[in-house]
């Protein structure tokens, strides 16, 4: 079954790119600068942020669903990043690295099921996860920070 991985938009974060670091604290966010890579995993262009680029970490409505699995966690977005990670039937190689936790929901945000699984095996879990047609996206989790790391969607 054809998948699509989504990055986050940048346009909830671009009034923060280049805010003093005072006026971003105001909005409760702290900037890094990338000093190893991998670690600095941006949700926008779903890749590792490079030494020397800057990244803010910040916390995000990650499920917005009206339900008991709401949630929300700190993620990290590039300064600057421009445009959404969006792909057919691959994954990018931010998620391969890590230990991710698939949540899998329906239509009205209620978790169907959930597995954790290496990056290199995400594949199967997502093609048991889309076999029963009551899900409808799956949420990707760094598993062990717990960090948002994207969303996958069934591809037409």
């Amino acid at each position: 079954m054809a998948f699509r991985i989504t990055g986050l938009s940048p346009e909830p974060f671009r009034h923060l790119f280049g805010l003093a670091d005072d006026d971003l604290q105001r909005f409760g966010v702290k900037r890094y600068v990338v000093d190893m890579s991998p670690g600095y995993p941006d949700r926008i262009e779903m890749r590792d942020a490079e030494p020397g680029e800057t990244v803010l970490l910040l916390n995000h409505v990650s499920q917005p669903a009206d339900t008991p699995y709401r949630a929300s966690h700190a993620i990290f977005v590039r300064e600057g990043a421009t445009q959404a990670y969006d792909a057919v039937d691959e994954v990018p190689p931010v998620m391969r690295r890590r230990l991710l936790s698939l949540r899998a929901f329906d239509a009205g945000g209620m978790m169907r099921d959930a597995d954790v699984v290496e990056g290199t095996a995400i594949e199967p879990v997502i093609a048991r996860f889309f076999a029963d047609p009551a899900v409808s996206y799956i949420h990707v989790h760094n598993a062990r920070q717990g960090c948002y790391s994207g969303r996958i969607d069934r591809a037409p």
